[in-house]
């Protein structure tokens, strides 16, 4: 899974810190959480709409609580890539994450979490009770997870990039004649 959008301020989105993953429903909302270190994303929980007071009551305790620096909202795309009704429908909700948190928000594509969830939790012969009990928390944890491992291949590519440079400019300046 790839991301397919920026962030709306990626210059504000923190490089540290845990990181709330938000699998966005209109009905439920699938919650994971990383590690300070950015490396392990665990599930959380599964939210039950009910109202903008008291779902604004429900993050702002959790995000405190949790001490996040930030949100990775799912963006539900197509197959093809675009983006349609429910992807608008998760950046509106990341909006509003923001706008009551105060807190920055990255979207991440969420394509395929839910089957993968899915198919995690029929390996474990679940039934479909335990199974819908589950699928939203574990597919914010899979997407959350592909988002920090995104992110620690572009840390490292950079890394790599920085030390092919810096021999770069050892060698010249070893094979540079003296004046």
């Amino acid at each position: 899974m790839t991301n397919t959008s920026e962030p709306a301020a990626a210059s504000e989105f923190p490089a540290e810190g845990r990181l709330l993953g938000i699998d966005f429903g209109t009905k439920r909302v699938g919650i994971a959480i990383c590690n300070s270190d950015r490396t392990i994303a665990s599930p959380v929980e599964i939210y039950q709409r009910r109202n903008d007071r008291l779902d604004g009551d429900y993050f702002r305790e959790l995000a405190a609580g949790y001490r996040i620096a930030g949100f990775v909202v799912g963006l539900p795309m197509h197959v093809n890539g675009t983006e349609g009704v429910k992807a608008r429908e998760a950046r509106a909700y990341g909006d509003w994450l923001h706008q009551l948190t105060g807190l920055p928000v990255t979207y991440w594509d969420e394509r395929y979490t839910s089957a993968v969830a899915e198919e995690y939790l029929l390996a474990a012969e679940l039934t479909r009770k335990q199974r819908k009990a589950r699928i939203d928390k574990l597919a914010a944890q899979i997407l959350l997870q592909g988002y920090l491992e995104h992110q620690l291949r572009l840390r490292r590519d950079a890394e790599h990039a920085a030390m092919i440079e810096e021999d770069a400019e050892t060698n010249e300046s070893v094979d540079a004649p003296d004046d």
